[in-house]
């Protein structure tokens, strides 16, 4: 699998990382531990070597036991500190318990990227304030490599939070969401990163709504109704058929909805590890071959810009 360096850290790393959140959770709310923790074994004999969990998503101790035994510099981990419930209340102590808590279920004595989670707009000034101060201690110490920050994308669909985080630079890497139906990172996140040579984790590649017609049907609807779809767009369960529908010698543009999806993402400047995040070992390959493989035609590209060019209204979710 191709490799790239995640910005300023360093890290040679795949193109392609395993998700341990979203509705999947690598099956672990569904099979358990140990399925899940296959899911993360199978990614690595599969080429991945960046892995994505998080406190919240309660997958830190699969993937310990997935890459259990593995040499530790063959892969890098990414994880993250919540910020709910009260976390100001003796924010140094929590920070600290938590990051170690996480050491011990990855089994590991070092996180490579340590995110602070969905970070709103409204909560910024105090993370950074706060949260940042304890991350570069734990820095020192050995304990977490790089410093990283991930946006709430679901209630936070136009980045507003990375409008200041940005002009602050103090995070090695970010998380930002990124898809077919709202490429809005293309334009108001990626070129600052990219200035800054931050890292750029992509999230949301695929979800709900892509897998789910009558789902992009709504979400559609949404966009026309904030007035941000383009010429051509209309609220159907048809609107992205043109990147499957065979042409006149029978070729496509992409093998479905799916594989569009993470091949837009993956070829994107600036972006440099696209997440992919499933339960099946079948969908896992398949993914990760979607991400691995070409880009999409321009003509293709044009046509979604055409259609979701001005929208920042969604998630996918």
């Amino acid at each position: 699998m191709k490799t790239i360096t995640l910005g300023r850290t360093g890290i040679k790393t795949t193109i392609a990382g395993l998700g341990c959140g979203g509705f999947s959770r690598i099956g672990l709310e569904k099979y358990g531990q140990a399925h899940a923790a296959r899911i993360a074994r199978r990614a690595y004999d599969l080429g991945i070597r960046f892995f994505d969990t998080a406190t919240a998503y309660g997958t830190e101790a699969a993937v310990g036991e997935g890459l259990a035994g593995l040499p530790r510099d063959s892969y890098h981990i990414s994880t993250k500190y919540p910020i709910w419930n009260e976390w100001r209340e003796n924010y140094a102590k929590r920070f600290n318990e938590t990051l170690d808590e996480s050491l011990r279920l990855l089994k590991t004595d070092y996180i490579d990227v340590y995110n602070i989670h969905a970070v709103s707009k409204a909560d910024y000034n105090d993370v950074r304030d706060m949260l940042v101060p304890e991350m570069k201690k734990a820095q020192e110490r050995g304990k977490i490599r790089f410093l990283g920050v991930t946006e709430g994308f679901v209630s936070d669909t136009a980045h507003e939070m990375f409008d200041i985080a940005l002009d602050d630079d103090v995070f090695d890497v970010i998380m930002t969401g990124y898809n077919i139906m709202n490429p809005s990172a293309a334009k108001k996140v990626l070129p600052r990163a990219i200035k800054n040579n931050v890292g750029v984790l992509c999230m949301f590649a695929v979800r709900h709504a892509l897998a789910n017609p009558p789902q992009m049907k709504a979400d559609i609807q949404k966009i026309l109704d904030n007035n941000q779809g383009g010429p051509g767009l209309e609220a159907a369960e048809s609107a992205l058929d043109f990147l499957t529908k065979p042409d006149a010698d029978g070729l496509q543009v992409a093998k479905s909805i799916m594989d569009a999806a993470y091949r837009f993402c993956a070829h994107t400047q600036g972006v440099h590890v696209t997440l992919t995040g499933t339960s099946s070992e079948k969908h896992l390959a398949a993914n990760i071959d979607s991400i691995a493989s070409t880009k999409l035609p321009h003509d293709a590209l044009e046509k979604l810009e055409q259609l979701f060019g001005l929208s920042d209204c969604v998630s996918g979710q």
